[in-house]
């Protein structure tokens, strides 16, 4: 009988359901499509969430085709406060439990803070940071009643690195996943930040974004993340990074002079 692989070691109450449940928010491309792909083959339901209903029932039709799971599709722009309830409360059920939360959504804007419409910024600040909090809130309440559940928020290496709003948020979603990860401690539930460096996705495209001359030694692929990311929440990691040249990159970012960092970066900047 299959189980929840990624609490396997908490002791589940006799109503543990014999298939887990994830839901993945930025379903339809990208990293989201990559967790909802090996998820799939893993025997997982799934709820995929994203703006794109028609990407999503795509993508359900191809899980449900070559992965012979359940899945159901909510289509959601989190930045709307409704819908992101409507999401919130569709991972706080306590009749259709999910086991893992995988919190992806996310977007970028190309242009420096001073040149970007404030509405903009908010709109972003309220994707990456309100919902990170909403869904991680409404996951680990009813993950630590049931005993048993993960939570991976995705953040970045770039939270390490003073480049912007987005920079700031992801460093945010870090130190929020950690804090989180200390409160559920022991209870059975695990919550991960996710700090990947650049991943061949749609993400710098709908930014617009010109990537172009970056190597390909820069760049992940989207699946093994994915199947790193869950590994590595399985092993009790707090904070992931992908990669070992990743991992060193980090490793910089995080210890060396914070002088140096902002030398650098103002120099990149310009």
């Amino acid at each position: 009988m299959r189980v929840v692989a990624w609490v396997a070691a908490a002791r589940a109450p006799p109503t543990l359901q014999a298939v887990p449940t994830a839901l993945v928010t930025g379903a339809s491309s990208g990293l989201g499509r990559a967790f909802c792909e090996r998820l799939a083959a893993e025997g997982t339901d799934l709820v995929v969430v994203a703006r794109d209903a028609g990407r999503l029932e795509a993508l359900a039709d191809q899980l449900r085709a070559s992965g012979g799971i359940d899945v159901e599709v909510l289509p959601a722009d989190l930045v709307d406060r409704d819908r992101l309830q409507v999401v919130a409360d569709r991972v706080a059920d306590p009749e259709r439990p999910i086991d893992l939360l995988v919190d992806n959504a996310g977007n970028a804007l190309r242009r420096p803070f001073v040149a970007n419409d404030v509405a903009d910024e908010e709109a972003m600040l309220d994707l990456h940071v309100r919902a990170t909090l909403v869904l991680t809130h409404a996951a680990v309440r009813a993950m630590t009643a049931r005993g048993r559940g993960g939570v991976i928020n995705v953040a970045s290496v770039a939270g390490w690195l003073p480049a912007g709003t987005y920079s700031a948020h992801k460093a945010w979603v870090t130190v929020f996943s950690q804090a989180i990860a200390a409160q559920v401690a022991r209870t059975g539930v695990q919550v991960m930040a996710l700090n990947p460096g650049f991943v061949r996705t749609e993400f710098h495209e709908r930014a617009d974004m010109d990537v172009s001359g970056y190597p390909d030694l820069a760049w992940l692929s989207a699946p093994e993340v994915a199947a790193q990311a869950l590994r590595a929440l399985r092993s009790g990691r707090v904070v992931y990074v992908p990669s070992r040249r990743y991992q060193a990159v980090a490793t910089v970012l995080r210890h060396a002079p914070h002088e140096t960092i902002h030398r650098v970066r103002t120099r990149l900047g310009r």
